[in-house]
């Protein structure tokens, strides 16, 4: 599993993200059948550079598969991703 964390308030910086996370996708699913992860890529974010490229945002999702997290929504990360196999009861 990947975490890309990322807090920017431009739109540049995110643009940057997105690419890096969109790298980690394809680094996952590198040699792979059937497009299955080798690690799960997820992305937690924050800032007004996220909210200006709804494009980018759009790209980030793909590139997740959905796992795209914001300060409003990090209560879910565990129940969401694979994390959840390593919760204690």
């Amino acid at each position: 599993m990947v975490i890309e964390a990322k807090v920017t308030e431009d739109d540049g910086t995110a643009r940057d993200k997105v690419t890096r996370v969109q790298h980690l996708s394809s680094l996952s699913t590198l040699d792979q059948v059937n497009g299955l992860q080798k690690f799960e890529v997820i992305a937690c974010i924050a800032g007004r550079g996220f909210g200006v490229r709804r494009e980018d945002m759009k790209k980030l999702l793909f590139a997740t598969r959905g796992k795209v997290f914001t300060l409003k929504t990090m209560d879910r990360l565990i129940d969401y991703s694979a994390l959840r196999n390593f919760r204690t009861k």
